[in-house]
């Protein structure tokens, strides 16, 4: 790295540490990634989505500069995973053609060594002395064991080295779990919301938040099976990502159970939204596949609740789940609580 260069480095790293400090974003190297790149300007999308969270949110939340890292950032990184476990997987492969060339090679020595053994089964006819018989006999005994010992010993390598790229492979996808997308959906899963959620509250940036889930799921599941119930997450699921705009997050909390955080809006915007959703679920039509009969009497209930500035994160959930068991209570396909 030139003086030059290495000049503006320290002047990007100057500029990025007091922004994280202001919008306590902690320190971890993606991070500083992320925000070197903010203040070199390198890229001007990357640019565009954080001045939109910090215009939204009044901040860029935790989740937030995780998803534009692994966005903008972590692709090449990410590929080159990808590339990686594609190599070991051929290296696997590899070894296992290697292993068979190996014993196919001790195959055909020992092929050797038996027209040995039936040549010096014929020592006599040809005129070979006792001592030149020994010196060939114990000459092909000795190769003979020095291949078998290297091919057992070269046999164990491979065994050890598989086991340890399957190994490699398997802890490679488990980091996978540590992510903030839920598997099933493609939403926010509880990590991401709890981390939002939490900025949120601490940087003082009102918000709302809508708890929902689907009603009678346990009804499709039992009558259709879990791939039916799997579609219908499916498809509520992308009811809720089709209204994440303007700052506005899905979450699946687990099972049928969603969440959405709305910052900077007000219990009545947040409930006009969830009204939105409720009317726009109801309409939803899914095929079953397997009986070819058409699910259309999906609904789902809503609570909606506003944070007051000073509520800690359980205390809203609790208060918002409340709504939502009352909506429930109410017959359902409704949302609480009622418009004022």
């Amino acid at each position: 790295m030139s003086k030059d260069s290495f000049a503006q480095s320290a002047a990007y790293l100057k500029q990025a540490v007091p922004l994280m400090i202001k919008y306590q974003i902690p320190t971890t190297p993606a991070n500083y990634t992320l925000w070197y790149s903010y203040v070199s300007a390198s890229m001007p999308e990357l640019n565009q989505a954080i001045d939109q969270a910090i215009k939204l949110q009044g901040t860029c939340s935790l989740t937030t500069c995780e998803r534009l890292f692994h966005q903008y950032l972590a692709a090449q990184s990410d590929q080159q995973l990808e590339t990686m476990k594609l190599n070991l997987a051929a290296m696997t492969s590899e070894l296992g053609h290697t292993m068979q060339d190996a014993l196919s090679d001790t195959g055909a020595f020992q092929a050797m060594l038996d027209r040995s053994f039936d040549r010096l089964s014929r020592i006599d006819d040809e005129g070979l002395s006792l001592e030149d018989t020994m010196g060939i006999l114990r000459e092909l005994v000795r190769e003979s064991r020095d291949v078998r010992m290297s091919t057992m010993h070269f046999r164990s390598q491979l065994t050890s080295a598989e086991k340890e790229i399957k190994a490699l492979k398997e802890a490679l996808d488990e980091t996978r779990k540590l992510a903030n997308e839920d598997a099933l959906t493609g939403l926010l899963n509880r990590r991401a919301f709890s981390l939002e959620m939490d900025s949120l509250i601490r940087n003082r940036h009102p918000f709302s938040l809508i708890l929902t889930d689907i009603d009678r799921f346990k009804n499709f599941n039992d009558e259709y099976g879990h791939l039916l119930g799997d579609q219908v997450l499916r498809a509520f699921s992308k009811r809720l990502r089709e209204c994440c705009k303007e700052g506005v997050s899905a979450y699946r909390l687990g099972g049928e159970e969603f969440a959405l955080l709305l910052p900077g809006r007000s219990l009545a915007l947040s409930r006009q939204v969830a009204e939105s959703l409720r009317r726009a679920i109801e309409k939803m039509s899914i095929l079953d596949r397997k009986s070819g009969r058409r699910i259309d009497h999906i609904t789902s209930s809503f609570g909606v609740g506003e944070h007051d500035g000073t509520e800690a994160a359980d205390p809203l959930v609790e208060r918002v789940d409340r709504l939502l068991y009352k909506a429930k209570e109410l017959g359902r396909n409704r949302v609480m609580p009622l418009p004022s």
